[in-house]
């Protein structure tokens, strides 16, 4: 289940963050298993790995008769037209509230991902309300809550303790802003999503969505932790990164360009369309190996990591990484990250060339 770890479809523009010494708490939200579990109704096949052993046998046994329900001829017609799925469906969860009598809409259009721009959201909540009170859906989480606490608890237990939040101030010479929160969502299986909202007079709020799923041959989740792991400490480092490409994009665009077509392939199958996205997750996944050396891990497994991440299509990571570890070494000419970016501007630019100079010379 390594390979299923990375899968973080849309991480193209999160920004997960924690203000200094806050504590993060595992949660389970109503509203994403409301999502989750009305897009597995409606057959969309990210939210259909029904890898969450007996949990998915009862989901399945409580909505399977639901599947010609209105709001779920309705949500497919979404993903048609807008393409409502993936993340835009964690989007919208982490905007709605929910109790035992109705749905509601607590962010706006602007905390939404783009593709619900066209929605015509009161529409939307009035037959996703239908649903929610035709399934009995309160019914069916309070059924399931000591399930789910269960659950949080093993992932505290087994996943936290290698997650080491103050690692990131340290390695990036800046503080966190913004509230981070970790949410399980135990119909997603493989599937992690990073989503964001910013509520009225509010911090910006800021989600890792971690799939729920169950090893075949334990029948348990989340046993080894340090594989789980690896998604937040990935997550976490995206509020470090995102924003540098916004304020270097001149000098970036091109190469972020030349990156995702020189892996276009690969790029493409892990849903990262464009070349800033390819430049933050290089950055990122960089990152994650810089912070398994500092934590340490064995070598094996960051060099099993290493190797991981240049057979995903990240072939400069080599190159990538000895950039950080340069960065980590002249921490008084580069108190920050942000001070050292032109340094990777100019690494990842000259492996594209000489990249480009290799093909040329083969044609």
């Amino acid at each position: 289940m390594k390979k299923i770890r990375f899968i973080v479809f849309f991480i193209a523009v999160i920004s997960l963050a924690l203000p200094s010494g806050a504590e993060i708490k595992v949660e389970a939200w109503e509203t994403v298993e409301l999502m989750s579990i009305a897009s597995r109704t409606a057959s969309f096949r990210e939210y259909c790995m029904d890898a969450g052993g007996q949990y998915t046998e009862d989901t399945e046994v409580w909505f399977a008769p639901y599947r010609e329900h209105p709001f779920i001829g309705y949500f497919k017609s979404l993903r048609n037209q807008y393409g409502i799925s993936y993340d835009a469906v964690m989007s919208m969860a982490i905007n709605l509230e929910a109790d035992d009598k109705q749905v509601r809409l607590v962010g706006d259009k602007q905390s939404l991902e783009r593709r619900w721009k066209e929605v015509d959201l009161d529409t939307f909540l009035v037959k996703l309300n239908q649903f929610y009170t035709d399934t009995r859906f309160h019914e069916f989480y309070k059924n399931n809550q000591q399930f789910y606490d269960e659950v949080l608890r093993t992932y505290e237990a087994n996943v936290m303790q290698y997650f080491h939040q103050d690692w990131y101030a340290r390695f990036y010479g800046t503080e966190p802003k913004d509230v981070f929160h970790i949410v399980i969502g135990f119909t997603n299986g493989g599937g992690n999503y990073g989503p964001s909202r910013q509520l009225t007079g509010q911090p910006k709020e800021v989600f890792a969505i971690c799939g729920y799923y169950v090893a075949p041959e334990t029948e348990k989740a989340y046993e080894n932790g340090l594989n789980y792991a690896s998604t937040l400490i990935h997550e976490f480092n995206h509020s470090f990164v995102n924003y540098l490409y916004k304020n270097n994009s001149t000098a970036f665009d091109p190469i972020g360009q030349e990156l995702y077509n020189l892996s276009e392939f690969s790029m493409n199958r892990q849903a990262y369309g464009n070349g800033e996205t390819v430049i933050n997750e290089s950055i990122v996944r960089a990152a994650v190996i810089m912070y398994m050396r500092d934590n340490g891990f064995s070598t094996e497994q960051i060099e099993e990591e290493l190797y991981d991440q240049v057979s995903r299509g990240f072939h400069w990571m080599p190159e990538l990484v000895n950039a950080l570890q340069d960065y980590s070494k002249h921490r008084k000419r580069y108190p920050t990250l942000a001070d050292y970016y032109p340094e990777i501007a100019k690494c990842l630019g000259k492996y594209t060339t000489n990249e480009t100079k290799r093909i040329k010379k083969a044609l």
